[in-house]
């Protein structure tokens, strides 16, 4: 491989075996064998839920874990801590300011939401409501994907699962709960699902991720176990895209913009949250229309995370739960399948410099 790529994995409750390995691994540029970097000043038993390249920076990474953020300044060689102001800082999500590299959101278990301006050094612990949809499931909620638009960094998203997503406009000052619209298309029959909670709107809160493009000011693409959505006016009401129509598989997982092209959106697509077959499909019209874009591999559970290459537009990776890594370096055109070492299971993010 031309790129450096890393995979995070966690302890998963429906893995094929208790005893399955899990922590953070890296795959070096030039390299055939994938590298266990959990001993460089990661916590003990290391799980894995995020991982984030800095795309000016690809020598810092930041991982979350189960005792919070950590940082590497070497390509993930050594590990700081950048300790959270929480007994309970089990890490789901990363986010970077686009253009501050000393301001960091972190979003954890709890639904917590943490703010750093100082690189990590100190930490405020946001006033983050909860969702009015938020279900009640067989674990706590986490704050498991945030994202900002573009064109104006203030504009914060976090997505909870299981409890839709809230929205602050003011950097995180200020919350607000934006889950109504969700709450609305989930009367609709075939948006009603019911696993863990007492209520059949639980696939509509099942949020995943979300993603906005730098052209679309306000509009946000979102990740759901119902599919995925559209609301162009920064989460107010919201419109279904119909992935099914496109894609066999709909149980959505990940959702990005191009980090290159702002018309053209990736989506880790799937049957469910456990299961024996999950894809990567791509759109180049802002979700019009989708083609899958993974091809000539064998995946064999549900695709969880998706890695883009801020160098090249080529570069694409992802991951799937049961320990397989797949990645194209020619836009697609062919894909090499990358096993994790073995018992490796729980993949919960993927990244590449």
């Amino acid at each position: 491989m031309k790129s450096t790529v890393y995979a995070g994995a966690a302890n998963w409750a429906a893995a094929d075996s208790r005893d399955h390995r899990f922590g953070l691994f890296r795959l070096k540029s030039g390299s055939e064998d994938w590298e266990n970097i959990t001993n460089g000043g990661l916590p003990e038993k290391c799980e894995i839920r995020a991982i984030v390249v800095d795309p000016k920076n690809t020598d810092r990474v930041y991982v979350g874990t189960q005792v919070g953020p950590y940082v590497s300044e070497d390509g993930g060689d050594n590990w700081t801590a950048l300790t959270l102001p929480s007994d309970n800082a089990v890490t789901w999500s990363i986010l970077l300011h686009p253009n501050d590299p000393n301001v960091l959101y972190a979003g954890t278990q709890d639904q917590g939401v943490f703010r750093t301006s100082n690189g990590g050094k100190s930490w405020d612990e946001l006033n983050v409501p909860e969702p009015a949809g938020l279900c009640r499931m067989g674990f706590p909620s986490r704050t498991v994907r945030m994202c900002l638009d573009p064109s104006n960094p203030d504009e914060v998203y976090a997505g909870v699962e299981v409890g839709g997503l809230v929205r602050s406009l003011d950097a995180g000052e200020t919350w607000e709960d934006i889950g109504g619209g969700l709450l609305d298309l989930a009367q609709q029959e075939h948006l009603k699902s019911q696993i863990g909670s007492d209520t059949k709107t639980e696939g509509m809160m099942d949020t995943h991720a979300t993603t906005i493009s730098a052209s679309r000011p306000g509009t946000l693409i979102h990740a759901t176990r119902m599919g995925l959505f559209r609301s162009d006016d920064k989460g107010e009401t919201w419109a279904e895209m119909g992935i099914g129509k496109h894609s066999p598989l709909t149980y959505a997982r990940d959702v990005q913009v191009s980090v290159h092209d702002p018309d053209t959106i990736y989506a880790a697509l799937s049957v469910a949250a456990v299961s024996d077959a999950g894809s990567v499909y791509k759109s180049t019209d802002f979700g019009e229309s989708w083609s899958r874009f993974d091809s000539d591999v064998s995946v064999d559970s549900t695709m969880m995370h998706i890695g883009q290459s801020a160098a090249s537009p080529d570069c694409v990776f992802a991951g799937a739960r049961r320990g397989q890594v797949f990645g194209t370096e020619d836009g697609g055109n062919s894909w090499t399948q990358m096993e994790l070492p073995g018992g490796v299971q729980g993949v919960y993010a993927v990244a590449c410099a």
